[in-house]
């Protein structure tokens, strides 16, 4: 994207919350929560938009979108999915993470909810099934616990030598213990020692990676969580300055410098999340709509980044990346 394309785009993202109050009376409105920011989220609403024009609906001529934001501050989700709810909005989009879809579910269960992020929502009790969730939420799911064993596998590709290697996780967050879990038995598969590590806050990223240099890990999962999301450009510059080889779920990172990215497509989850959100306007409910699955992964590496770690890119990882960043 061109420079001064990205700069009127996120000028306007700047301005969302503010046109949407501003749309015709009586137009339909959707409420769209979310953990992050409105600049880094720029492409997914742009896709959303997309799914809801998929099923005949046009922002600012048939319906309206109040945006809220809660810019990296989770404690401030409950707050925000409350005014939504007050502002009674026809339908309520949680994207941004596990604590966004819990907000949201906590504070209605009137309001049909549909949501886009990584977790199981059966595991959460955010629906009674995948196929029949029941009550007044569904949405897309990624299921990046399930993810996690190929994120260790393919990043033990690219740095083989590294014996030791380490999960980044917020200790938070509902995905924690699981995703822990699930990448102890995939190291434990391919011979390796895995330490788990723990940030919450900006302030504990210095401390973690004093740990990984003391522990000698030769290579890092970063977890799912939004949180990390948020801060890719840091942890990308904290990875390459201590040489550390690292996957993240999340393109963003490998955008800002990091080596590799292996996940769902986000613009293809939030863009169904936007064909469901038109469903339900149109007259259909949640609960008979299935809980969908991402199906589309992709893997990106960061050639630039490999070269600076002193890493040869294995010719199957190549032929196997979506898209390779030079």
């Amino acid at each position: 994207m061109r420079r001064r394309e990205l700069i009127t785009l996120l000028g306007a993202a700047a301005a969302w919350p503010l046109a949407a109050r501003a749309q015709q009376p009586g137009l339909p409105v959707i409420g769209f929560l979310s953990s992050l920011s409105a600049d880094l989220y720029a492409g997914r609403v742009r896709a959303f938009q997309q799914g809801l024009g998929e099923s005949g609906y046009v922002v600012g001529r048939n319906v309206a979108i109040e945006y809220r934001w809660a810019e990296g501050q989770e404690n401030r989700l409950p707050a925000l999915a409350a005014d939504l709810v007050g502002r009674q909005v026809q339908v309520l989009i949680a994207s941004g993470g596990t604590p966004t879809v819990l907000a949201a579910k906590a504070a209605t269960s009137t309001i049909p909810i549909v949501f886009a992020f990584g977790n199981d929502p059966v595991r959460l009790g955010v629906v009674a099934s995948l196929n029949r969730p029941g009550g007044n939420i569904t949405g897309i799911t990624a299921m990046t616990v399930e993810l996690g064993p190929k994120r260790l596998e393919l990043l033990h590709q690219m740095a083989p030598a590294a014996g030791v290697v380490a999960l980044l996780v917020d200790p938070t967050n509902p995905n924690a213990e699981p995703y822990s879990k699930a990448l102890q038995a995939a190291a434990h598969a391919l011979g390796l020692q895995l330490h788990v590590v723990h940030a919450s806050q900006e302030r504990d990223f210095d401390s973690v990676f004093a740990t990984l240099t003391q522990l000698q890990v030769g290579a890092l999962v970063i977890g799912p969580e939004q949180f990390y999301l948020g801060r890719s450009e840091q942890l990308a510059a904290l990875t390459a300055r201590h040489a550390i080889p690292a996957m993240s779920q999340y393109r963003e990172f490998v955008d800002a410098g990091g080596l590799m990215a292996y996940g769902g497509d986000s613009t293809f989850s939030i863009r169904t999340a936007g064909v469901y959100t038109g469903r339900i306007l149109r007259g259909e409910k949640p609960a008979d709509l299935p809980v969908q699955q991402a199906t589309r992964l992709e893997l990106t590496i960061n050639l630039k980044a490999a070269k600076a770690l002193g890493l040869a890119v294995p010719q199957s990882l190549l032929v196997a990346a979506d898209e390779v960043i030079e």
